[in-house]
This record gives C-alpha cells, sequence and structure tokens, in this order.
C-alpha cells in the first residue's frame, strides 16, 4: 500500500459524507525536556497547500513556509501542550493523547471527522488512526508542522533561561551533548523526571544553580 502523503484519506472521508475533516499529531514525544505540543488541524480542501508532508522530512526553513501558509489558509487549527510535570504523573502517552484533545476543543469548527497519526481519542467523533499518518494524510502532516514549529519555538525560548543546555539545537531530544550536560549539571524543573537519563542524573552541579530557575 502506498504510503506517499497525499489527500486520499481525507477524499475518502467526504465520500462517506464527512465535511469538517480535522488532521491531528504531536511534536515532542520523545524528548526529555518541556512540553508534548499537539496541533489540530482543518484543511481548507478549496485552498490547496503544496509540500505538506512529515514534519521530520522537511527542513527547519521549509517548515517555517508551510506553517504560515497552514495557519492564512485553512478553515481551523489550534496548538496545545502538556507540561512536563503532568507527562511525568501521567506518562507520555496519555500526555499526548491530551495534548491532541486539547488542541481538538481549541478549534474554532467542530469536526465530524479526525485522522490521527497512530492513536485514538476518547471523543464522540468518528475517527481514523493512521500508523505513520503524518507521511500519509495531508491533514495529519499539516499538524505535524504545527506542532513541531511551535514546539521548537518554545524550545528557542527556553534556551535563554537554560543556556547550559544547548535547547535550541536539539531542542530538548537525548543527543550526546544534552545527555553530557544533564551529566554535569543535572536536570532543570522542566525535564521529564519519568525519562530514564534525566531520572539517572540525580546530581546537581553548583555552577548551574542560577539557571535552574522557572520563567516568572
Amino acid at each position: 500500500m502506498s504510503r506517499l502523503c497525499s489527500s486520499r484519506f481525507e477524499r475518502a472521508a467526504r465520500k462517506l459524507g464527512w465535511t469538517r475533516i480535522a488532521g491531528l499529531d504531536e511534536a515532542g514525544r520523545g524528548a526529555l525536556f518541556g512540553p508534548v505540543v499537539a496541533a489540530a488541524v482543518v484543511l481548507n480542501p478549496k485552498r490547496r497547500i503544496v509540500g505538506l508532508d512529515d514534519s521530520k522530512k522537511l527542513t527547519a526553513e521549509r517548515r517555517a513556509e508551510l506553517s504560515t501558509r497552514i495557519r492564512e489558509h485553512a478553515l481551523a487549527w489550534a496548538v496545545a501542550e502538556i507540561d512536563a510535570q503532568r507527562i511525568d504523573a501521567w506518562n507520555i502517552y496519555q500526555a499526548s493523547r491530551q495534548a491532541m484533545t486539547a488542541a481538538l476543543a481549541q478549534l474554532s469548527i467542530s469536526p465530524d471527522y479526525l485522522l490521527i497519526d497512530a492513536m485514538q481519542l476518547d471523543v464522540l467523533i468518528e475517527q481514523k488512526s493512521l500508523i505513520k499518518g503524518d507521511a500519509r494524510s495531508v491533514s495529519i502532516a499539516a499538524a505535524s508542522i504545527l506542532a513541531k514549529t511551535y514546539r521548537d519555538a518554545r524550545m528557542h525560548e527556553w534556551d535563554a533561561v537554560y543556556p547550559l543546555y544547548g535547547l535550541a539545537r536539539h531542542k530538548g531530544y537525548a543527543t550526546p551533548d544534552h545527555l553530557e550536560a544533564l551529566r554535569l549539571h543535572g536536570p532543570t524543573p522542566l525535564h521529564r523526571y519519568s525519562f530514564t537519563p534525566v531520572r539517572d542524573c540525580t546530581c546537581w552541579a553548583a555552577d548551574a544553580t542560577q539557571t535552574l530557575l522557572p520563567i516568572s
């Protein structure tokens, strides 16, 4: 079965009578730092956006360009985040579902059909879960792009607060330099303590204390 990103799932849903189709995806599920972010997008079938695809396949410049087009041309879009503390309390799977549900609730249009990347939501709306959905459905791809660009922007903001960790470079993921920073300085209050690499870093370095402050 072809997995090229296209509007075939949206067209199939419309043939069955659904008219307000929302795509949902998340970003940051595997990161060690910060929130998981979800987006919901209802594309306008009359305003095609060329180049929609899995956000991980796109350059940062291309994601930024497409993010602007999505926000301008979609019928509705919304973004929501779940912070690290709630991720630790619930687990990342449930936090991702809650982020998607929150994004869905914020849409200015009530969808009647959902296309979701590899997940089911506890909502009374017809839905279809697609494995690798962000590379197969343009609606999910659009949500993937919005979630990724929003979260990356948040990581740039936090990089100024916690400069020892390189958040603007690795976006909170478990890269060698991030793991080395954790080893040297210990985790910040916004790291995910339920994730093993963070949980194992229990030593706090004295020279990091002035950076480990929450934003007021």
